[in-house]
């Protein structure tokens, strides 16, 4: 770590040979009282007019630096001057190195060195140009705030900061070890978060070496080191409201520069089938929405692995007109059933990550191509069943129900499928107990995954699948530590 020196022509130097090459790297020789001065910034991040106008009430004060302390070198009575007896809103923490004079550039701050001055004054003249504060599209709500987080990472602490106006909001910014520097925000309640936890997070962040930070997600591998696991203890929300409400818990936020996505630990997998929304409307609709949820999330997995075992392996179970009308429907098929059902899922994932990729102009049109291909021509053409379609059509809507499970869900259906086809019932019941095995033995910070599931000890009192009423619920306020095993 260079430390600057008192030559300003050195650090201007070293400066000019990292940056130098660079077209966007600004560095002006002047005298500020007569002090040989430099400003140095980069273009597009500061606004020039606005450091201008912040030094030139400094620059028409030199009559009052004609005579200058034998025992002081002038730069830093300069400093001192402008530091603490002028109007200026510079940084009360000095830049003191190189990389603290490239860190304060790099977030949109002007650095002034002085001749003289072993410090560097940075000034808030940022002039960023980022996306501005709207709804997110992936979460969508009825009632409360339509704010979204934004990408940069001081904007995103500010609309937390709106939210929860307490001295116990606790937000630390820190920089990455990786080769991009970026900056992340480790936010938590210091009255409610456990501090041992909150401790051991900031260690293992500061530990963390990922190649590159671009998003919170980046930091699991180290926060939750387990290789192979399809559901993480993690949550994501792009909602200031929610990070909040998350907050007031006792749970961890995350933040990165660059992301408007904030990683929320720990997570239960009750959470997956709440929103706020749950706590707008009355108690009896939000717990219809939520059994609703978890109906649908079953469903997914496992409506069309029982399909197809029913179909398969046990037809005495299924209604007669049902029965005759599914053989029908495979009589002038070619694939085995199971792999008509592995085949339709797979053209279904295909259809959401093409509308999903291309331009949204584009996207609606391959959706309506594609859903004309699969409903019409495939069952002209004889390649797939209407009952196999129809039924991988109805778990793949239930399935947006629940958007935060997307991932595991739908590997675990298509496990399903292939093993109640391939083994009938005993691999369909083998899947079952290895999904439930695979859920109990997740936790994160010691806060099993599937606390308050499937069956909470207290059914009425516990916030979990029926939801409480709103006013006993505030008497005892929820935190997430309670849930500890």
């Amino acid at each position: 770590m260079q430390q600057l020196t008192t030559k300003l022509s050195e650090n201007l130097a070293a400066l000019n040979t990292m940056f130098g090459a660079s077209a966007d790297y600004y560095a002006k020789q002047i005298s500020i009282c007569g002090c040989p001065a430099a400003i140095l910034l980069f273009d597009g991040m500061g606004s020039l007019s606005s450091l201008w106008t912040l030094l030139l009430d400094a620059v028409n004060r030199e009559d009052q630096f004609t005579d200058f302390e034998e025992n002081l070198a002038p730069g830093q009575q300069v400093y001192d001057y402008l530091m603490h007896h002028s109007d200026l809103p510079a940084e009360s923490t000095p830049a003191r190195t190189l990389d603290d004079v490239i860190m304060r550039m790099t977030a949109g701050f002007a650095v002034l060195l002085l001749d003289g001055c072993q410090q560097g004054m940075a000034f808030a003249v940022q002039n960023l140009k980022f996306r501005s504060v709207g709804e997110p599209s992936g979460e969508g709500n009825l009632r409360g705030s339509r704010e979204g987080f934004s990408d940069l990472l001081r904007i995103n602490l500010s609309l937390l900061r709106r939210l929860i106006r307490s001295e116990n909001l606790v937000m630390e910014v820190a920089q990455a070890d990786t080769a991009m520097k970026t900056e992340y925000a480790l936010c938590y309640q210091r009255d409610k978060a456990d501090a041992q936890m909150v401790a051991k997070v900031r260690e293992i962040l500061k530990e963390a070496r990922p190649e590159l930070l671009l998003d919170s997600s980046y930091f699991v591998p180290w926060l939750l080191p387990v290789r192979y696991r399809l559901f993480t203890p993690v949550s994501y929300t792009e909602r200031p409201a929610v990070a909040a409400a998350k907050l007031c818990e006792g749970k961890i936020l995350i933040l990165v520069n660059g992301s408007p996505s904030a990683m929320v630990l720990p997570a239960l997998f009750a959470e997956n089938f709440e929103c706020l929304d749950d706590y707008a409307t009355t108690a009896f609709f939000s717990s219809f929405i939520r059994i609703l949820k978890y109906v649908s999330f079953y469903l997914t997995i496992f409506l069309p692995g029982i399909f197809v075992c029913l179909a398969v392996y046990l037809p005495e179970l299924i209604p007669p007109q049902l029965l005759s009308k599914i053989a029908a429907a495979e009589q002038g098929t070619p694939l085995p059933l199971f792999a008509e059902m592995v085949m339709v899922i797979l053209i279904l994932e295909l259809i959401r990550e093409a509308g999903l990729r291309m331009p949204q102009s584009l996207g609606h049109s391959v959706s309506l191509v594609a859903a004309l291909i699969i409903g019409d021509a495939a069952v002209a053409a004889g390649l797939m069943s209407t009952p196999v379609i129809l039924t991988a059509c109805i778990t793949s809507v239930a399935l947006f129900i629940t958007p935060s499970l997307y991932e595991p869900a739908t590997l675990l259906r298509l496990v399903v499928v292939t093993a109640a086809g391939l083994a009938g019932p005993v691999g369909l019941a083998g899947v079952f107990l290895v999904f439930l095995f695979s859920l109990s033995e997740v936790a994160a910070m010691g806060v099993p995954y599937l606390a308050q599931h499937p069956f909470p000890h207290k059914p009425l009192a516990d916030d979990g699948v029926i939801r409480r009423d709103y006013r006993q619920m505030s008497r005892q306020p929820f935190n997430i530590w309670q849930r500890r095993g």
